[in-house]
């Protein structure tokens, strides 16, 4: 029979780092043993072990299975809307490419885009697309792939590319009011979303100038190993397989145009990806059939490349064999190893939460906490440390937002302050943590591998150092003021979106 939640004991410290220490150890075995094949299946069994760990010691501490059962369900629940956008992304990227979206943004940004300038454009770039459409992933997955494209053409590495992309996108992210998390941190925290978005600026605004600064010199100082001739033959290989015209911009417009207009991100990458079904089927009557194999009836072939380029794979070669690997997608089928991991994933969150590990290791922390500056830095841990642990952004600022929200208040320091440090530490590194869904997705859609472009996503690695060096400089820290004595922090009414 299973016992109630009163009866129930308390993990001990140690307790609640034994499922962490058990997975880190599988995880760093699968690097030495896979290598960057990690996501092909033993990170998920890693990660379904570790949570199998939690649940036996959930049973010693009188926890019963159906209550972890309810927990992990509830958990895998609160990841479908990301599992959902995933597939969308295959979907998507294999239209785009069907249509000739992301070759034409290859083919004219090798136009106007020099080596030296590009890093720091792309950056500009991701970040202009991002704060628009409010969405990372839709910006990483169309145009962050075509300036992935653009740099592998120029000659400059893919990781330090795929940096730059990441910079951007996160962002454009973080102080877009579209995006969810921006719109999540101060419902969480009590604040409203613009005064969020505000006092964000302090902190993300030097991030950005920073990471900036740091592209232009990278830019200027590498030597690329590339030149006129060799852009030309790309430009040329690429317009004598695809239809090249500007027209096929109408398709990326027309997402950002939807997405502003506040279309929900799964219809607005359904649409996004029907759109540039339509294109190909308009601009690019020769892809349609060689993929599809069909030669006698159109409607046939294009229904079938179609299909193909939204659920499998397809691979266009070009006369330049040096670019013919960006021209290959693997639709939602591609996106499936990703899903498994985020599902395991969510499984060893959802034991780790319903156990009460997670919240036991968190307090602990909090006993160290003597200053305003030393909460906010326990906060900006915490997220990390739940990115890395619940393997899940939204966790990382929906449980310390809950669980520091009473302490800000003890301090005296207003609800934004604490909502900017869960953005600032929760939503930019998720996608550092190669088991995250963040870093498993960013790494899957840009076919980088996470480790790869860590040390140059630089916005992502600064912007949690910015928000601790911050609070310690005590620098624009808002405090309550007597006035503010009786506000609610913690109404989770104020989001919007």
């Amino acid at each position: 029979m299973q016992k109630t939640t009163n009866s129930q004991k308390t993990p001990s410290l140690l307790q609640s780092f034994i499922p962490i220490i058990f997975l880190i150890i599988l995880l760093s075995l699968n690097v030495i043993i896979w290598g960057d094949a990690t996501l092909d299946g033993s990170n998920q069994i890693a990660l379904l072990l570790a949570a199998a760990v939690g649940t036996v010691i959930s049973f010693t501490l009188g926890a019963g299975w159906e209550k972890t059962r309810d927990e992990i369900v509830k958990t895998i629940g609160k990841a479908m809307p990301a599992i959902l956008i995933l597939l969308l992304i295959g979907a998507l990227s294999g239209t785009w490419l069907l249509s000739g979206v992301i070759p034409a943004f290859i083919y004219y940004g090798l136009n106007v885009l020099h080596p030296s300038i590009f890093l720091f454009a792309t950056v500009i770039i991701s970040s202009l697309i991002s704060l628009a459409t409010g969405s990372s992933w839709s910006t990483i997955a169309t145009i962050g792939v075509a300036l992935l494209g653009i740099g592998h053409a120029m000659g400059i590495n893919d990781s330090i590319t795929a940096g730059a992309i990441i910079s951007g996108a996160y962002f454009g992210d973080k102080m877009s009011p579209l995006s969810d998390t921006t719109n999540l941190a101060p419902a969480m925290a009590g604040t409203d979303l613009y005064t969020h978005i505000r006092y964000m600026m302090y902190t993300t605004v030097p991030s950005m100038g920073l990471t900036l600064i740091i592209f232009f010199v990278l830019g200027f100082t590498n030597n690329y190993s590339t030149n006129t001739q060799e852009i030309l033959d790309v430009q040329k290989a690429i317009a004598e397989t695809f239809n090249i015209t500007p027209w096929l911009f109408l398709v990326p417009i027309f997402l950002i145009l939807i997405i502003i207009k506040k279309v929900k991100p799964i219809p607005a990458m359904l649409l996004g990806t029907l759109v540039g079904g339509i294109f190909g089927i308009i601009f690019q009557p020769d892809i349609i059939t060689q993929i599809s194999g069909v030669t006698t009836n159109y409607a046939e072939a294009s229904y079938k490349s179609i299909m193909q380029a939204m659920y499998g794979s397809i691979e266009i070669s070009t006369a330049n064999e040096s670019i013919n690997d960006l021209f290959g997608t693997s639709g939602m089928s591609g996106m499936l190893n990703t899903i498994w991991l985020i599902l395991s994933a969510m499984v060893f969150g959802g034991v780790m939460e319903s156990n009460g590990m997670l919240k036991k290791i968190t307090k602990s922390v909090m006993k160290k906490v003597t200053s305003s500056g030393s909460l906010i830095a326990s906060t900006a841990a915490s997220c990390i440390f739940f990115n890395a642990t619940a393997s899940d952004q939204y966790i990382s600022i929906v449980v310390p937002g809950r669980m520091y929200s009473k302490a800000f208040k003890e301090k005296g320091l207003k609800p934004e302050v604490l909502s900017r440090t869960l953005e600032d530490a929760g939503t930019v590194t998720s996608v550092l943590i190669p088991w995250n869904t963040g870093g498993a997705t960013q790494a899957k859609v840009l076919g980088v591998a996470t480790v790869d472009y860590i040390p140059y996503a630089f916005f992502n690695l600064i912007s949690p150092l910015m928000t601790v060096l911050v609070a310690y400089l005590n620098y624009k820290i808002r405090r309550i003021q007597p006035k503010d004595i009786n506000t609610n922090i913690n109404n989770p009414k104020q989001i919007v979106s």
